[in-house]
């Protein structure tokens, strides 16, 4: 044999070329719980052995506000709801002199919709990026379409983990073939070894050993197993189901164990809770390789087809366990060839034949380990690594014409808009049981002044947009908050007259029969924000029974801010695909009755829907230009988009700063308007109002108007 080769198990490997630079991994790591998290470290070290002369770190994601222990491999971390986090991480690479950044991508684990807060680091550094896909979707939404077209257009190479991931990458994203490398998830390179020792260091002598483990969630499809042991126990009274792992953090803290005790009520009323064990810890390395030694079949009846990856499927296929899966896309990849079996998704039965036909025919059993053992020696990471290098190293050829110095781009005008941090404690000081309080002293609630149906559908919705917004947790808990305020507002409507009340007294006495018609539309507009974007079953369910009790009082209304709130309303509550004809009839009413007030008001210096600008103006062109939009109705669109640019042009200083309408006298037709008493409020409606005309228009003015009305905020 050569000199300059290794061999190894008995496959030959060439050692690696050097790299020149630092290597930097993105992902998750060690010790966060998760699988991208164990995949990130594994492959950091990995490729830290095949290549000691070069320099590898990583750059880890927080899930939650604390972070982790991270070993000295780990230079920073990024908070993943923070967008400025991204952006100081991209610094830190580019300031680094990174050679090649090698970035985990799985959609949940970076921040904003579908992930999208790391396209904001891939837009920053200055270096080639290695985007391994551990999820490659078939049928994305339009969130994560944007995210994947976003990762394929800053990566220099892409690596999948199966052939279908490759695929589907060149038929649905029209990615080209040479710039994808399949790379095997890397498994531990361990000895085939009998079980019975194991097996008796854990207890399990003469037991036949089911084995599923990792994070536990209810895609895992673990219910189909269990369902399936009474008929395995009844030809084979031997055998064991053990379940090891802990619930998965994010359901944990969701829905706390609850999935757990499911499966565990479904295991005493299935009758085989002797034979099925609940292993409900995340265990270290060492403890797994006990539970994996001990194993006979490993069961993975998965879900989900698209599953292209499985870091479990991986390691106990790679250890030599004959596998019984449902044919998710890389088990069918691994499994062929009678190297496991395949099982129907979501049937137990064929789960039951399956198992006993290993255990009806221990030579059957014996064949397909060891078949398995002898193909997984290509999925070892040694391998892996050497792979991963040469893919760093064709993207640093790919890259080299392209310049690289660090500070290009770094001009002010490049950079995206820098948000303030969210704070959001005073939302929690002024609220208790009953909702949020309508006024402050300073920043302490004023309990003489009660509260009002207005202001808690207000934080109703600030609740569900940031639940919404993809930034996952706000630092604040403001679930107690959407409850309370969506409590008040059902509190509020008088079912039998079908309008909302508006002011409650500190002694929960309603002063008043019937609310004002903006609190009534306000308190709709919020109720189809829960509509259409709660993740709370509960509460969509009840916002859409309220909103459905409320919407046809607003037919009567004859303020135009109700009608424009209410159209709010109605396209929040629509956007969830609700096909109600009596929304979009409304809708159509409404919108209607502010074109008719903007012909009869609206002239050659005076572009507005009445004789006077009064409060929270941009509402109704933001109206307007949602309903145009998606009635669709290019007038009413238009209209829309002139009003809201002659009110910018009328909330603008002669310096060119925003300056909102003074609540202190407002601005009548030939009148002078009020310089006093502005309202945050303003700001806000014309943030959202030019943020719309963005999103419609695609010109960039309008978001130069949004920036400009909250840099006043």
């Amino acid at each position: 044999m050569h000199a300059d080769r290794i061999a190894t198990q008995g496959f030959v490997f060439a050692p690696p070329t050097p790299l020149p630079g630092q290597t930097a991994f993105l992902g998750g790591y060690e010790p966060r719980r998760c699988g991208i998290a164990t995949f990130t470290h594994d492959l950091c070290e990995a490729v830290a052995a095949a290549d000691p002369s070069a320099d590898f770190f990583a750059v880890a994601m927080n899930d939650c506000s604390g972070g982790y222990e991270y070993p000295a491999r780990v230079r920073c971390a990024i908070q993943q709801d923070d967008p400025d986090s991204y952006r100081r991480a991209a610094d830190l690479l580019n300031l680094e002199n990174t050679g090649v950044l090698c970035v985990q991508h799985e959609f949940g684990i970076f921040g904003g919709p579908a992930g999208s807060h790391l396209l904001g680091l891939l837009r920053e550094v200055r270096m080639p990026v290695v985007t391994t896909l551990h999820t490659v979707l078939e049928d994305p939404d339009a969130a994560q379409r944007r995210v994947m077209n976003g990762l394929i257009l800053r990566s220099r190479r892409l690596v999948v983990m199966a052939r279908k991931g490759m695929e589907i990458l060149r038929e649905i994203y029209g990615v080209p073939g040479e710039k994808i490398d399949v790379i095997p998830h890397g498994i531990p390179d361990l000895p085939f070894e009998e079980t019975r020792s194991f097996k008796q260091r854990l207890g399990l002598e003469g037991r036949m050993v089911l084995l599923t483990f990792g994070l536990l969630g209810p895609g895992k499809g673990i219910e189909h197993a269990i369902a399936a042991m009474p008929r395995i126990v009844a030809s084979h009274p031997e055998a064991v189901y053990l379940i090891v792992g802990a619930t998965h953090p994010h359901l944990l803290a969701r829905d706390g164990e609850n999935h757990r005790r499911e499966l565990e009520r479904l295991t005493a009323e299935l009758g085989v809770d002797q034979h099925v064990v609940f292993h409900n810890r995340f265990v270290s390395m060492d403890e797994l390789s006990e539970f994996t030694g001990a194993a006979d079949i490993y069961l993975t009846p998965y879900r989900n087809m698209a599953q292209i990856t499985s870091g479990t499927l991986a390691r106990m296929y790679g250890s030599g366990k004959a596998v019984v899966s449902t044919p998710y896309w890389h088990a069918r990849e691994l499994l062929a060839d009678g190297r496991g079996a395949l099982v129907p998704f979501r049937d137990s039965d064929a789960i039951a034949d399956a198992v006993s036909a290993y255990l009806d025919d221990p030579a059957l059993l014996d064949r397909t380990s060891r078949a398995a053992y002898l193909h997984g020696r290509t999925m070892i990471w040694p391998e892996v690594a050497r792979a991963y290098l040469e893919s760093f190293r064709r993207a640093r050829e790919d890259s080299a014409a392209a310049s690289r110095r660090a500070f290009r781009g770094w001009l002010y005008g490049s950079r995206p808009y820098d948000l303030p941090p969210r704070r959001l404690d005073h939302i929690l000081s002024m609220s208790n049981g009953h909702g949020i309080y309508q006024h402050a002293v300073f920043n302490k609630p004023n309990p003489d002044e009660g509260y009002c149906t207005d202001d808690n559908a207000r934080a109703f919705i600030l609740c569900n947009l940031l639940a919404d917004s993809g930034g996952g947790q706000p630092s604040v808990n403001l679930d107690p908050l959407c409850s309370s305020s969506l409590a008040f507002m059902a509190a509020a409507l008088n079912s039998q007259s079908g309008r909302f009340r508006n002011f409650m007294s500190h002694a929960s006495r309603w002063l008043e029969d019937v609310g004002s018609e903006d609190s009534h539309a306000r308190a709709l507009w919020a109720l189809g924000t829960g509509a259409g974007r709660s993740r709370v079953a509960r509460h969509r369910a009840l916002c859409i029974r309220l909103f459905g009790c409320g919407i046809g009082a607003v037919e009567s209304f004859t303020s135009p801010r109700a009608w424009a709130f209410t159209l709010l309303g109605i396209h929040e509550f629509l956007r969830a695909g609700t096909d109600d004809p009596k929304s979009h009839r409304i809708r159509a009413v409404l919108t209607s009755k502010l074109a008719e007030l903007w012909r009869a008001c609206a002239s050659a210096d005076w572009r507005w829907f009445e004789a006077s600008l009064t409060y929270e103006n941009a509402r109704l062109s933001q109206a307007m230009i949602l309903s145009g939009r998606s009635m669709p109705d290019s007038g009413a669109l238009e209209t829309g988009l002139q009003s809201l640019r002659w009110l910018a042009s009328r909330q603008k200083s002669r310096s060119g700063h925003f300056r909102p309408i003074g609540s202190n006298g407002f601005y009548p037709k030939d009148g002078a308007r009020a310089d006093f008493d502005q309202q945050p409020v303003e700001a806000q409606a014309m943030v959202s109002a030019c943020l719309e005309a963005f999103r419609c228009t695609g010109d960039s003015a309008w978001a130069d108007e949004a920036a400009r009305a909250f840099e006043w905020f």
